[in-house]
């Protein structure tokens, strides 16, 4: 039976997790639950699962050593900057780490890569199209391949005009056409700030550069990521937009057990592909900004972008306003390594801070 520590329990992620768990009780079992606040929602797991150990997080300062210290898998699903200090502590226990948390290599990509390496971690991407390339390329990270293409759904607002933007709510953005999720990942959707994110996330995970990676729309979402080689074969992952398919094969893998219906291709018919409308939605552009200047940029680009959604989500702000917080944070703070913890945890307090300081005035 393979033992998962949890973190992130009682989210999107967390929660279809839980029914893997339940649908495969002779498999897996869970060894450490945490969650970030929702209190009564993990009373409910613990009483369920009956892991070792459990954890709020808003109550009580968590163990991180006892979290991984008798697991096999650590599915690190905790939101935002929040999840980075996970990832590390599970990545220095040597465990296999099925990450679905972006931020942890937005952020700290190159100390978590390397890290990684010294304690013999494995990481395993979670989030569906890092998991449709980890399938293209045969379970491996270190496979050659020419260019990694993302498709994106283009979210809630793909055509709609800047003039339109403008007036956007927070309710507009989080009716998202095709996936069912979190509302700070789904806003993220609606500005394309996540795809950006996953840009990012490739850079890391498949040693690519950012030459190599590309982004397009494809509104129906049963296309999850395209790999091409060196001989001009394409390798495409398809499925409906389900995410207990790379959460279940995170856990599986290479192994593979039944999770959901198969893809009836007459059913669905034509399938669409359109470029990136990157001039609408200038998130992406600064989160490619951000991961080409590398150092710190990424945790200024992630602790602005988590703050002016918050607000926007509050109603503080316009959806255009998510981009200009974003942009200040980047003009304003100089960059700096990112080789520690400290450095980049500095980062994520300056860039907050002056967010609030632009959204709020204090």
């Amino acid at each position: 039976m393979k033992k998962i520590a949890l973190v992130g329990c009682t989210g999107s992620i967390g929660k279809q997790t839980a029914e893997t768990v339940r649908r495969y009780p002779n498999e897996f079992a869970f060894s450490s639950l945490v969650c970030g606040n929702d209190e009564n929602a993990l009373a409910a797991m613990n009483a369920e699962f009956r892991p070792a150990y459990a954890c709020c997080a808003a109550k009580e300062a968590p163990d991180l050593q006892r979290i991984f210290e008798d697991c096999d898998v650590a599915l690190i699903a905790a939101g935002g900057f929040a999840g980075l200090s996970y990832t590390l502590a599970a990545v220095r226990a040597g465990k296999r780490i099925a990450l679905a948390n972006k931020e942890s290599l937005v952020c700290g990509g190159e100390l978590v890569l390397r890290e990684a390496e010294k304690y013999g971690a494995e990481i395993v991407p979670v989030d569906s199209e890092h998991s449709a390339i980890f399938q293209a390329l045969s379970f491996r990270r270190d496979t050659r391949f020419a260019r990694l293409v993302l498709t994106a759904s283009g979210g809630p607002f793909l055509h709609c005009t800047e003039e339109e933007l403008a007036c956007m709510t927070a309710k507009d953005a989080l009716r998202h056409p095709t996936w069912n999720m979190g509302a700070k990942i789904t806003v993220d959707s609606a500005t394309l700030l996540n795809k950006g994110y996953e840009v990012i996330e490739a850079k890391w995970l498949y040693g690519a550069g950012y030459e190599q990676i590309e982004a397009v729309v494809h509104p129906e979402s049963i296309v999850h990521s395209l790999v091409y080689f060196e001989d001009g074969a394409a390798i495409a992952q398809l499925g409906y937009p389900d995410m207990r398919v790379p959460i279940q094969l995170a856990l599986t893998y290479p192994e593979r057990l039944p999770c959901c219906e198969q893809l009836d291709l007459a059913r669905i018919g034509a399938l669409h592909f359109e470029r990136l409308p990157r001039e609408k939605f200038p998130c992406f552009d600064l989160a490619l900004r951000a991961g080409k200047e590398g150092g710190t940029c990424p945790a200024l680009l992630n602790a602005a972008g988590e703050t002016a959604v918050q607000a926007f989500l509050q109603g503080r702000i316009s959806f255009l306003n998510i981009a200009e917080t974003i942009e200040d944070a980047l003009n304003a703070i100089p960059r700096s390594d990112a080789d520690c913890y400290e450095a980049i945890s500095s980062a994520d307090a300056t860039a907050r801070e002056r967010a609030r300081k632009l959204i709020y005035g204090k």
